[in-house]
């Protein structure tokens, strides 16, 4: 799908002396540098009626013609009519809840089937959006909120308050053992050294920081409430492992056998039958990069971590 896009403006003085390639992209934030110059190479940006190179020097008080075409980025993906759990929606963002299951992008052993897919299918304009207007991620067996860009400018928008950690992200999370106290994890991830398809605490790795507070104590677990300054992969999983206190049913980063010792055989059945990683966003907040007005959407827990956090409660009052 090919989407229009026209824009007429004037050039300030103050941008005199600069590339023409620059001062767009000071005057249209919305779109990156490379695709600006791609525009004037292929002469859909006209400068006083005429055609000028990415290096052209402005002069200020040019009056600028954009005729621009998106084209489309996700032709490869197909639209598929797969359900979405909408939990907001206006002409910029789409907010939905990801169900437990649900791959975010289309990938090897996911070709379709993705939220991606589902977008594509939702909104047709998403197809010419990078990555159909997806910013973040949460993984396959992660259940909850998430936002995605309808427009341009919101995926620029939105991509900035990623960048600058202005979107509020929190989760809840119950991992094995009993921690002592709340706190913060500070320590950089990179993919693991001899695991591909696994992330691991690297000195080569990017910075990740995970706040966590304890809501409630059980005899062998913890239930937590974490928030995130930053969006690695795996962040949280990699980091509670890391401290010697996995998320329940994370296969990935705890393998062995869930069973603990001194509760009851019920429970344990429970834990070792928890087929997914104990992890839910449940709150997203940040300042809506059109309208600016700060907006936040809290989403429940799926029944499977419910019954988990009532079983680990009641078990615990034995």
């Amino acid at each position: 799908m090919l989407e229009e896009n026209n824009h007429e403006v004037i050039i300030p003085q103050e941008h005199a002396g600069l590339r023409l390639d620059k001062s767009l992209a000071t005057l249209f934030p919305q779109y990156s540098r490379a695709k600006i110059q791609s525009w004037i190479n292929s002469q859909q940006v006209s400068i006083d009626g005429q055609f000028h190179a990415p290096r052209y020097s402005v002069s200020g008080g040019e009056k600028v013609v954009l005729n621009a075409v998106l084209e489309d980025q996700n032709a490869q993906h197909l639209a598929e009519n797969i359900p979405l759990d909408i939990v907001f929606e206006d002409e910029h963002l789409i907010v939905i809840n990801k169900p437990v299951g649900l791959v975010v992008h289309p990938g090897a052993g996911n070709p379709q089937g993705t939220l991606m897919n589902a977008l594509l299918h939702h909104h047709a304009e998403q197809s010419t959006l990078p990555r159909a207007g997806i910013v973040h991620r949460l993984d396959k067996d992660t259940s909850g909120v998430m936002v995605v860009a309808k427009s341009i400018e919101a995926h620029a928008g939105l991509s900035d308050l990623l960048q600058e950690r202005k979107i509020d992200r929190h989760y809840y999370a119950v991992v094995r053992g009993q921690l002592i106290s709340g706190g913060t994890i500070n320590e950089p991830i990179g993919r693991h050294a001899h695991d591909r398809t696994k992330m691991a605490i690297s000195e080569r790795g990017k910075p990740a920081s995970t706040h966590y507070k304890i809501i409630k104590k059980f005899k062998r677990h913890t239930w937590v409430d974490v928030k995130l300054d930053t969006g690695r992969t795996h962040q949280i999983r990699v980091h509670f492992s890391a401290k010697n206190y996995p998320l329940v049913g994370d296969t990935l980063y705890a393998p062995r056998i869930q069973r603990v010792a001194n509760v009851p055989d019920e429970l344990n059945q429970n834990l070792c039958d928890f087929s997914r990683q104990a992890l839910h966003a449940y709150k997203l907040s940040f300042e809506h990069p059109i309208t600016h007005e700060h907006v936040s959407w809290d989403v429940e827990m799926p029944h499977d971590m419910l019954d988990l956090i009532e079983n680990l409660t009641k078990y615990s009052s034995i």
